[in-house]
């Protein structure tokens, strides 16, 4: 087959979603189909190249941005949209302004759905005619369900099935502010029959959104999230075979706890830093210390700084977008992973503590529950309760041997059920029923 992904970029930092769909293309092409990526809206931020160049830009945010702003824009020549699309302008504008930011969004986002009725039309004509450029394409894949309003458009111009992810857009979707976010869930429950399939990566999810889109559940497929494990090599102090890799010294190096993933309210930061301080406090665990790493944004700088005042003398390092290589390196550092974030619909991190051997701590809510209960690589704790978290986290840092045990059953689970190729196969699979009906 020959599938368009359509990924929204960030421009600035790396994102579950890039990441995802960055490695979900690479395992699709190993099994023999034609896939190209195309970034929306940003440039891709990714933490290595695939193997041949990603699509030139579309949607570009700048003139996505100005159409929303003024019909004028509507009206531009083309020289000049190009040069709004410049990569370069695009990732500086993308540093100093939060454009990924869901506050800031409401009136564009319901523009955005209203497809070719909406003030962006130009983008979507440039869009097809584009894709009609690639030759015969089989299916379009959407990364996220904000982007239906385009396939009735996609579907009748190019004549092709689309296939469209569901992964975390609630969160986004209720922070935009009334009455954009009623209008949003309105306009996405009239669209969702457009799209021929959608694929959520967890059963959380796909309840969550069968339920809130209004969607017949034979149109929800279930597909988790997958990761290329061989890139980490048994780290999180837990060699591959299940060996401790440094037990002459395990014991003797602090214990560590990690949080990876966006320095963001949503990710439950503030919760983990609470149940750190409470742990300190207890003196149960001596010289215990908590690295911090993942995306951070225009946006998130004063909520990091705020964090980051208060821990000063209590051993705590932030360290924001870490490529790939210092992620693998900082998570054979740890050793329990914990990211209380609420409702949430997967966490690559979860997969990259547990391909590294580390366990997972974190509430009893969204996708972390199932992903346990199929594991048991971990720990669940309350939600949004510092006290608890704290207590499940000093368990297993009192006990790293069972640390090191459960962060094996992790690694064992993403060898067996959460590799990008099996993922691959489970999206390949639903492309091609589609791509059969329409026929």
């Amino acid at each position: 087959m020959k599938i368009v992904q359509l990924t929204p970029g960030t421009g600035t930092f790396y994102c579950g979603s890039c990441l995802r769909d960055h490695t979900l293309v690479k395992a699709m092409r190993r099994l023999g189909h034609d896939v190209l990526l195309a970034p929306l809206y940003l440039p891709m931020v990714l933490d290595e190249l695939l193997d041949e160049p990603v699509q030139p830009l579309r949607f570009g945010g700048v003139n996505v941005f100005l159409q929303q702003a003024s019909v004028l824009f509507s009206r531009t020549p083309r020289w000049f949209d190009n040069m709004l699309d410049s990569t370069l302008l695009l990732r500086v504008l993308a540093r100093f302004a939060d454009m990924t930011s869901a506050s800031q969004h409401g009136e564009m986002a319901i523009s955005m759905l209203r497809g070719a009725d909406g003030r962006q039309g130009k983008e979507l004509d440039k869009l097809i005619e584009q894709i009609k450029a690639l030759g015969r394409v089989d299916v379009v894949k959407l990364s996220n369900v904000l982007l239906i309003g385009a396939v009735a458009r996609l579907r009748d111009e190019l004549g092709v099935p689309v296939v469209c992810t569901l992964h975390g857009e609630e969160g986004f979707i209720d922070a935009l502010p009334d009455p954009c976010r009623a209008q949003v869930w309105d306009l996405l429950q009239q669209h969702a029959s457009d799209v021929n399939a959608f694929v959520a990566v967890s059963q959380y999810y796909a309840d969550r959104m069968v339920q809130r889109l209004a969607l017949s559940r034979d149109m929800v497929h279930v597909v988790h999230n997958g990761i290329a494990i061989d890139e980490y090599p048994g780290g999180g102090r837990v060699a591959s075979d299940g060996v401790d890799d440094r037990a002459a010294t395990a014991q003797e190096e602090p214990p560590t706890i990690g949080f990876l993933a966006r320095m963001h309210p949503g990710k439950g930061l503030h919760t983990l830093v609470n149940a750190y301080l409470i742990i300190r406090a207890s003196e149960r665990v001596p010289n215990v210390r908590l690295r911090i790493a993942g995306a951070k944004t225009h946006g998130d700088a004063a909520y990091v700084r705020d964090l980051a005042r208060r821990m000063r003398g209590h051993d705590v390092e932030f360290e924001p977008n870490i490529s790939r290589e210092r992620k693998i390196e900082w998570l054979r550092d740890i050793d329990v992973l914990s990211v209380p974030a609420l409702g949430e619909a997967f966490g690559l991190y979860v997969l990259e503590a547990w391909a590294a051997g580390v366990p997972v701590v974190g509430p009893r809510d969204g996708a972390l529950v199932e992903l346990l209960e199929k594991t048991g690589a971990g720990m669940l704790c309350a939600p949004d309760d510092s006290s608890m978290l704290a207590k499940a986290i000093e368990s297993l840092l009192c006990d790293r041997k069972r640390a090191r045990a459960l962060g094996e059953c992790g690694r064992r689970a993403v060898l067996e059920h959460f590799n990008a190729d099996r993922m691959a196969q489970g999206v390949s699979d639903v492309c091609e029923r589609c791509l059969t009906n329409s026929k």
